[in-house]
């Protein structure tokens, strides 16, 4: 720990993490180091300066190889379990200091001389007893539920105010707010981070507010306590979860081909808050499925349908989120769109006495990850009667889809759309003289050429952002179709490049006017 670090806990001066010791050298101020250990160990681990009075002057500490190593030694002998805990030497202001440094607790509760602490704010306290009760018993019979295990996410550096946010936000629509307690309180979640993007919680008292705020709303959820996330509170609301638990990262492939096939036309990888990871997955598959159009016979307007029912695939999408095994590392989330078939599948399997016939039945209700479950209901991305596999097969029997199904191999469940027929992800429109394979993205881009155009300016034509998806849902068809042609054929990449209908083009664009 650095010194200058050491300067920066100077500033705000004690809290919740942070603790200021004057003296170390007798039998009060070492218990007194003790006890704050056990309270950081219980709770969201912390800083203990000794040689620093309560008001944060620096007044060091005499003889501090000594007082280093009786720290070290009464600390060893005197916390129960045996935590790793580090005590260096630092100099500030030309006076040496100890920093003892306290990592969150994996096996608490943490007694000192079978004495068990938390921390209150800025202050150590002795545990009551239901307090100690509840930590034992998350030890005995939490570890078997992964997301009540506390995370080592840190809440000030990862916490993700935004997410929090939109929860307030999607509560207030829905009118369920008062299911996180904090009605009337949210206007203060709009504060701002450090331009490190963490929560400026010690500086002034907005910061502070907001922190305060946000925690009392994941107390409320379920997923904050003893000044710690769990880690359904980690995958839920921190900024990237991923670096803690690789195996939440989603992968989502659209093949060319069928499952042997290791052509892909389109590949990501997802990371972050779950909501974010959930509707950048569902983009992923409505911009790689096809939408087909087709014209009544007596009417002119265009009539446009997806490949599978969007309502469907969210439901889907979210079912793997809710009921996935979080706790496998080799698992995951994967989607893989083929020409015939959608397959979502998620680590773990059917609960006990759920099979593929009673998921159809529907009317089951069993949730591996209730408090996951709980904040993705009241977001409103999903209910909780166990409706959501009727659902699916209704909207694919309306949409006149094959019955979706469910499948386990004993560690992934898979869900499996079905098309309606393999054919390309296009649409004919039939034109006298004329009759190439036309999606709408095409159509789109005939009608908005007008003599010679940059990719840019086309882009800018159709309200297009995404470059990868204008190139491959727009440009690429049209040019494989014969329908428009490069002005610079021989440098496809030159920055002068633009594109211009070519004859059959034309003739298109003119049917479709006519």
């Amino acid at each position: 720990m650095i010194p200058d670090k050491i300067r920066d806990f100077l500033v705000p001066g004690e809290g919740q993490n942070i603790e200021f010791k004057e003296d170390c050298r007798d039998v009060d101020g070492i218990d007194a180091i003790g006890q704050a250990v056990s309270g950081f160990l219980n709770t969201s681990g912390g800083y203990i300066i000794c040689g620093v009075n309560d008001d944060g002057t620096v007044v060091g500490v005499e003889d501090s190889d000594f007082r280093k190593e009786n720290t070290e030694k009464i600390l060893l002998m005197g916390i129960s379990p045996k935590a790793l805990i580090s005590v260096d030497i630092a100099e500030i202001e030309g006076k040496k200091v100890l920093l003892v440094e306290v990592p969150a607790g994996l096996d608490v509760p943490y007694s000192f001389r079978d004495v068990y602490y938390i921390r209150k704010n800025d202050t150590t306290v002795v545990a009551d007893n239901e307090t100690v009760r509840d930590m034992i018993l998350r030890n005995q019979v939490e570890p078997e539920r992964w997301e009540r295990r506390f995370s080592a996410a840190d809440i000030h550096q990862d916490l993700d105010l935004k997410e929090i946010d939109n929860t307030v936000r999607d509560l207030s629509l829905s009118g369920k707010q008062a299911n996180i307690g904090v009605s009337g309180k949210t206007d203060d979640l709009s504060g701002s981070e450090g331009t490190d993007g963490a929560v400026k919680e010690s500086f002034g008292i907005y910061g502070y507010s907001r922190l305060n705020l946000a925690t009392e709303i994941l107390k409320n959820l379920s997923l904050f306590s003893y000044g710690r996330l769990t880690n359904a509170g980690d995958v839920l609301f921190t900024k990237n979860p991923a670096v803690r638990y690789p195996q939440i990262r989603l992968r989502a492939a659209c093949y060319f081909a069928g499952k042997t096939d290791d052509k892909y036309l389109d590949i990501e990888s997802f990371e972050g808050p779950l909501v974010s990871v959930l509707e950048e997955t569902f983009r992923f598959v409505m911009r790689n499925t096809a939408t087909s159009a087709h014209f009544e016979d007596d009417n002119l307007k265009r009539n446009e349908n997806n490949s599978y029912p969007p309502d469907a695939i969210r439901e889907g999408l979210v079912n793997a989120f809710v009921h996935r095994d979080y706790s496998s590392f080799s698992g995951g989330i994967f989607v893989n769109i083929y020409p015939n078939r959608l397959e979502i599948t998620n680590s773990g399997s059917f609960p006990e006495g759920v099979t593929p016939e009673k998921l159809s039945a529907g009317h089951i209700s069993v949730l591996r990850n209730p408090d996951i479950a709980h904040v993705m209901y009241l977001r409103g991305f999903m209910e909780r009667l166990g409706r959501g596999s009727v659902m699916i097969r209704e909207s694919c029997t309306k949409s006149g889809l094959p019955l979706p199904e469910w499948s386990e191999d004993g560690h992934n469940v898979t869900l499996t759309f079905f098309a309606t027929e393999v054919t390309p992800q296009v649409t004919p429109y039939v034109a006298p003289q004329v009759n190439p394979q036309v999606t709408p993205e095409v159509m789109k881009i005939i009608n908005a050429l007008n003599g010679e155009m940059s990719r840019n300016e086309i882009q800018e034509i159709l309200g297009l952002k995404d470059a990868k998806y204008f190139r491959k849902a727009y440009i690429l068809p049209a040019l494989n179709e014969g329908l428009i042609e490069m002005t610079i054929p021989d440098k496809p990449k030159s920055r002068l490049q633009k594109y211009r209908l070519t004859e059959k083009g034309k003739e298109l664009k003119n049917n479709m006017k006519s």
